[in-house]
């Protein structure tokens, strides 16, 4: 069977010929990357249904999808991919580097389907055992937790071991679900620089408390609500806490902090004590004070300090209990709860 190289077809009938032809992506692909996107773009404007002569327009589009999938085929190919005993995940680009791992984009197919994934891919192996304790964490949540508030946490589809074939290092990679569309409180706080509105922080704060509550009745708490960490979705005013790795049991101590926020821990984690939901609340409220800055109502002021006081038997530690207080302080302040539109402002280009 003969490959394309330099020679593709100039005529809509030799594409047509040369996909017939086609067993695998190399057949009508060349190895050369700028090659094969040259190649490709020639068949698809050659192959297209709109410039089909009206004989052969019935067979044009399944024609143009099987050229379609023969390149995803050959592109993928040629991305580094992960194998567990359930999937193959093919790499995409990088996301983000955090202070724990880097978070890639990722795909793999399952019943003939092709899904997205987010693969958290440790920094270091240093760090394997921080990636295994959120794959306990949301396994226990998704388990345990109240399914109606599910979606405040997000979604494993498994944990599994890597060895880097350059390294030799083995690391503990977890493929999550992505959230489309979320923001984290950080970027909203970079785009309100003056301090964000309450009453636009009123339904983040309102959905963290019932975050923080979901996962205290199914004995997790979080132990690091950051700006970071907190991933809100401005058209459907959506919340969800990411981050895992610094959770534990109530009266376990957290395992590690995120050093350039050090200030906003408790005393309890600092101090290597033991952490409880009040450990998580006072997070939250601090995460809340910051976002709001000045423009933050005296009465919200004094209902934080309740929130953030040092002595963690001090603190409030039913989430719940105060989500209704909370609720309690806005119809004080604003009256009665009404919808109101919040957007990020446009990225740069």
């Amino acid at each position: 069977m003969t490959t394309m190289a330099a020679d593709a077809p100039h005529t809509r009938a030799a594409a047509r010929a040369a996909l017939a032809a086609a067993r695998r992506p190399a057949d009508l692909f060349p190895a050369d990357h700028a090659a094969a996107v040259r190649t490709h773009r020639r068949l698809a404007r050659l192959l297209h249904p709109d410039t089909a002569p009206p004989g052969e327009r019935p067979d044009a589009e399944a024609e143009f999808a099987r050229l379609d999938a023969l390149w995803q085929q050959h592109t993928a190919a040629a991305r580094p991919t992960l194998t567990t005993r359930r999937r193959t995940y093919t790499l995409g680009a990088t996301l983000t580097t955090g202070d724990l791992a880097v978070l890639r984009e990722a795909t793999y197919e399952e019943d003939g389907t092709r899904h997205r994934a987010l693969l958290k891919i440790p920094r270091t192996v240093t760090d394997n055992d921080l990636m295994e304790r959120e794959a306990r964490t949301l396994d226990r949540l998704a388990r345990h937790g109240d399914p109606r508030h599910r979606a405040y946490a997000p979604r494993l589809l498994e944990s599994f071991r890597h060895r880097d074939p350059d390294t030799g290092g083995e690391r503990r990679v977890n493929a999550l679900v992505p959230s489309d569309g979320f923001h984290t409180l950080a970027e909203v706080h970079d785009a309100h620089p003056g301090g964000l509105d309450p009453r636009d922080a009123a339904w983040m704060w309102r959905r963290l408390l019932a975050a923080l509550g979901w996962a205290h009745r199914a004995g997790r708490v979080h132990g690091a609500v950051l700006p970071e960490h907190v991933l809100v979705h401005p058209g459907l005013h959506g919340l969800v806490l990411v981050d895992w790795c610094y959770s534990t049991a109530p009266g376990d101590r957290v395992p590690a902090l995120v050093e350039r926020h050090r200030a906003a821990y408790p005393p309890e984690v600092t101090g290597r004590r033991p952490a409880t939901e009040a450990t998580d609340i006072h997070l939250a409220s601090h995460t809340m004070a910051t976002l709001m800055g000045a423009r933050t109502p005296k009465p919200m002021r004094a209902f934080l300090r309740g929130c953030t006081l040092p002595a963690e038997a001090r603190r409030p530690h039913d989430a719940w209990q105060l989500l209704a207080e909370l609720d309690a302080l806005l119809d004080r302040l604003y009256g009665p709860r009404t919808f109101r539109p919040f957007t990020m402002p446009a990225p740069h280009p």
